[in-house]
């Protein structure tokens, strides 16, 4: 539970690496210590990979930790020292380097490896699905786990690629390469390493290539040669029921066209968002395998966060509220995040949804469509059903059924829903014992664009408002308005459960690929207008969004697959990007540098059936790429808010009876009456609305 303000963790960035200040003896020249392996403050498992920076590296290094000598653990490299330093106690560590005369000490808090180490106090209860979990490629499951806490006995396998472009598991005992073993296009043995092991009470998982029979096994001084030295971290995607499991995937290491280009891939089962819908946590799981990964291979140049849907809300909020993890983000069928660009227009769909089925009073198709705002009218009734992640009793088929939670029944049982699995951030409300709830609709009038535009009558915009209700504590539906509690919209503002995109977002290259959804007859969830709503927030945060690129087809290739040609454009310019911006060693502003290191290659626009074109994907309905894919619009727009559906409270305002021409008295006094306290007044901050507090934001329970 957050007690007041959230602890923030502070430490230098420094050449990719997130490393703890230096304390020199001597001025001139300095011994650097720095954890390679991640935060200094944020390490855990008892061990981490630790570089001396010394002036000349033929000297003798001595390296001590807690006053034990561990020069032992380190090789010599071009600047110095690298060693995996070992047996950390849990709690405050000091690691000490001399060298000619010269000394640093380094303070190192060292975490439990099954967590928690910033996102809170772990939640109960937990199943651990490791003898659900398959293993890609080899077969079979992971078996029951060692302990409470999900842990798997480590492992490493091999797979290679066919020359049918299959995957098949490496031969045991083989000393020679298969008959049908196919060769990646840089001429490298289509072999794959992969390694399975536990983190955060969750299974974390890692790939690359790797030639068993001519290369000794991988180590963070010796790297595999076909290894690129770039990582790709892949994002599962999902939430409804993502939470009290361990889960049964992670986000996938086994894509062939990124192992063939020479990536490294790794994930964890609590990164894809159908087994975990919690950014925190998903946060703190991607920290945690990216720090094994550097301990067993080193660090890699770059890290791409890679995700569709679920996996665009974990790259978006772990790049913005945990800089350093990922250095660069390609999402696709992409939101802001899961509580605010997803939940408000399903929340608002589903009361829409409830009201259109019981109307009293005539409505058609098309003047639903309009008021919600889509593309398509299937998407409203779609996507009031996918608003159930919002019940506390749905999505619970994980936790046995004694615990969960029944209004009569169990009242203090476990309650499975995306809010009470975020408690630890929103904290609990005193008088029901549940999450803290950011969700709000006083003042929003539903349907007011089409009023406006003669789509709908006064009569119909009066009643839909009158009876659209809102949700109680448990998500049913109710007469009266939902009214957000004040302290979870502070919290959301002010620690980034709501995207802000003015943390690390500004300091890194963002690719936003879509494949166009809006127009699926089953009312897709992946609208467009969630690209427009990063973008805004982008510039409100910072100005500018000159670090994002939006890229858009059709689903011809699904939604999000590496074998559309124009996702594997991504991947190479986000390469190129990234690999241009790491070499600007100039002072110059960092937006500067993103600016001046994106790739020629690389320009925004939507690839139609006859090539692609090249333009600013914006929302000018002349443009050629906004006739081929519209983006259209969602409920809250349609009331009156900004693209960016980033107020989570509106600002109130009197009725101007010069917005209601066409109103009678008496319809005008309804008005006056279904809005008491006024309507909203979209052109002000939402009430709450404050800056982003800062990053490495820590959440002590």
């Amino acid at each position: 539970m957050l007690t007041s303000r959230p602890r923030r963790i502070v430490a230098a960035l420094i050449a990719g690496a997130l490393v703890f200040p230096l304390v020199p003896a001597v001025a001139s020249r300095p011994v650097k210590v720095q954890v390679l392996s991640g935060r200094a403050d944020a390490v855990t498992g008892g061990d981490a990979l630790v570089h001396v920076d010394v002036s000349d590296p033929d000297d003798r290094v001595r390296v001590t930790l807690n006053g034990e000598d561990v020069s032992s653990e380190f090789t010599p490299d071009d600047t110095g020292r690298t060693g995996l330093v070992r047996n950390l106690r849990l709690g405050a560590n000091e690691l000490r380097a001399e060298s000619g005369g010269r000394r640093a000490t380094l303070q190192v808090r060292n975490h439990p490896r099954e967590g928690p180490v910033f996102s809170g106090p772990h939640e109960q209860p937990y199943v651990c699905q490791t003898a659900k979990f398959k293993l890609p490629v080899i077969g079979g499951t992971l078996g029951a786990p060692l302990d409470a806490n999900c842990t798997i006995k480590p492992r490493v396998d091999y797979f290679y690629r066919t020359t049918a472009r299959k995957w098949a598991k490496w031969p045991t005992g083989t000393r020679r390469y298969p008959s049908d073993l196919a060769r990646t296009d840089a001429g490298d043995p289509f072999i794959v390493r992969m390694e399975t092991g536990s983190a955060d009470r969750a299974v974390v998982q890692t790939s690359m290539l790797h030639d068993p029979l001519h290369d000794p096994a991988p180590t963070p001084t010796h790297r595999s040669a076909s290894w690129n030295g770039r990582a790709i971290f892949t994002l599962g995607g999902g939430c409804s029921g993502g939470w009290y499991r361990s889960g049964t995937t992670t986000g996938g290491v086994t894509d062939p066209f990124l192992l063939g280009r020479g990536y490294a891939l790794m994930s964890s089962s609590l990164n894809v968002y159908a087994q975990n819908c919690n950014d925190l946590l998903a946060a703190e799981a991607a920290m945690m395998t990216k720090e094994l990964f550097v301990e067993h291979y080193g660090r890699p140049e770059f890290t791409v966060g890679f995700g569709c849907s679920g996996g665009s809300y974990q790259a978006h909020q772990i790049t913005d509220n945990y800089p350093g993890i990922f250095d660069g983000i390609i999402v696709g069928c992409s939101f802001p995040d899961v509580g605010f660009g997803t939940v408000s227009f399903l929340s608002d769909s589903w009361l829409l949804d409830s009201y259109f089925t019981k109307a009293a009073i005539g409505w058609t198709q098309e003047q639903k469509r309009k008021v919600a705002g889509f593309r398509i009218y299937a998407t409203l009734p779609s996507m009031a059903v996918s608003a159930r992640r919002m019940d506390p009793r749905k999505s619970c088929g994980m936790v046995a059924a004694a615990q969960r939670y029944d209004p009569v029944r169990n009242p203090r049982g476990v309650r499975c829903d995306v809010f009470d699995h975020a408690v630890n951030a929103y904290g609990k409300d005193p008088v029901t014992g549940f999450a803290r709830r950011p969700l709000d609709n006083v003042g929003v009038q539903y349907g007011l664009r089409a009023l406006k535009s003669g789509a709908i009558s006064p009569a119909q915009f009066l009643d839909l408002n009158d009876r659209i209700g809102g949700f109680d504590a448990d998500a049913n539906l109710v007469p009266l308005r939902t009214v957000a509690d004040p302290q979870a919209v502070r919290t959301a503002y002010r620690t980034g459960r709501l995207t802000n995109g003015g943390g690390g977002l500004k300091d890194v290259p963002i690719i936003d690929y879509r494949a166009y959804s809006d127009a699926l007859g089953y009312g897709d969830i992946h609208v467009r207008y969630h690209t427009f709503s990063m973008r805004a927030r982008l510039q409100k945060a910072n100005g500018t969004a000159a670090n994002q690129v939006s890229l858009l087809e059709d689903t011809r290739y699904g939604l999000f697959s590496t074998a559309s040609p124009l996702l594997r454009h991504a991947v190479d310019a986000m390469d190129e990007w990234l690999t241009q911006l790491t070499a600007d060693g100039t002072a110059r502003p960092r937006m500067d540098k993103i600016m001046a290191a994106r790739p020629s290659s690389l320009e925004e626009g939507c690839r139609s059936p006859n090539g692609f074109i090249a333009q600013p994907l914006d929302r000018n309905p002349a443009s050629r790429c906004e006739k081929l894919f519209p983006s259209a619009s969602f409920p809250r727009e349609v009331a009156g808010a900004g693209i960016a559906a980033d107020v989570i409270k509106c600002a109130l305002r009197p009725p101007a009876r010069s917005d209601y021409r066409g109103f009678t008295d008496a319809q005008w006094r309804k008005l006056l009456a279904i809005f008491p306290g006024g309507v909203c007044d979209w052109s002000k901050p939402g009430i709450g609305q404050e800056p982003l507090e800062g990053t490495w934001l820590s959440f002590p329970g």
